[in-house]
């Protein structure tokens, strides 16, 4: 009897190392270097789903922010360049006459459900979109604000945007008129001991006054009129005489009716009429 059962285990022993042999062989198949150099489409299709497990079993070790910057940039790197592979392998599929993946695949997505952000091709998994350098380069500007409208910019706008009503509240204009009298008697008391160093020093004369009538004016002008010189007199009041020929009041009043005459005879005469009336006139001058 036991020289028949270590038999049976002899056997089974062998089967079974058979089988194993066989399966060894399969797993120590390797993947082609260059997806061109396969020619077979369900060996192709194989090597695409063994890409896929490593690029997901890489992903899932790239989720640990512990692991450290190298070891997470090492990841990211073997990350990409089996999604460089993954994409060799989907050209020879299409070209051995299978489906076009490129096409009918699903979007790279993140843990969240996000699409994988990248730049010209690379992407960042997991705790590489945390390294330095690579937040700030998916950091979106906040949107610009919105411009408002003519109207809208109106609506604020009063007579107190344009300064209308800066003085009304009392406090401003009595502030000016105290600065105003402050700074003109300043004024006054340095032109007054301006004058006074001049003078001192005989450079200017005394101002003549220029209203002062003197008895040769009276002389040259002996025809010109007077102004209220009584009233002056009586008063005290320095005399001033008009240099130019003053009319009297009678003057005016006849030259106002010669006015009207002309415009009555120009609104209502005819030129003919007007004609023969200046006719008249010089007929009738000699004679007078």
């Amino acid at each position: 009897m036991a020289r028949n059962a270590e038999k049976a285990m002899t056997t089974l022993a062998r089967w079974r190392a058979a089988q194993l042999a066989d399966q060894g062989k399969g797993l120590q198949e390797r993947r082609p270097f260059l997806a061109s150099e396969c020619s077979d489409l369900p060996k192709a299709e194989k090597w695409r789903m063994q890409i896929i497990r490593e690029i997901a079993k890489k992903v899932a070790q790239i989720q640990n922010a512990g692991l450290g910057e190298f070891r997470i940039r090492d990841l990211n790197d073997d990350i990409n360049k089996l999604l460089r592979e993954k994409g060799h392998w989907e050209v020879r599929i299409k070209e051995l006459g299978g489906p076009d993946y490129s096409r009918v695949g699903p979007k790279m997505l993140d843990h969240e459900g996000k699409e994988v952000p990248g730049n010209r091709g690379y992407k960042y998994f997991g705790a590489a979109k945390d390294l330095p350098g690579v937040r700030e380069l998916f950091e979106q500007e906040p949107p610009p604000a919105p411009r408002k409208t003519r109207a809208e910019l109106m609506q604020n706008i009063d007579a107190d945007y344009y300064g209308y009503r800066d003085d009304d509240d009392g406090i401003l204009v009595p502030l000016e008129v105290e600065q105003e009298k402050i700074a003109l008697a300043v004024a006054i008391e340095e032109w007054r001991l301006k004058k006074k160093s001049l003078i001192s020093e005989d450079k200017i004369e005394q101002e003549e006054n220029i209203y002062a009538v003197t008895t040769e004016d009276l002389d040259e002008n002996e025809e010109l009129s007077v102004v209220d010189k009584d009233e002056e007199e009586e008063e005290g009041l320095p005399r001033f005489i008009a240099h130019v020929p003053v009319p009297s009041q009678k003057e005016i009043e006849e030259a106002l009716v010669q006015q009207k005459k002309v415009e009555i005879l120009q609104k209502y005469a005819s030129e003919h009429l007007q004609q023969e009336g200046e006719e008249a006139k010089t007929l009738l001058a000699p004679q007078a």
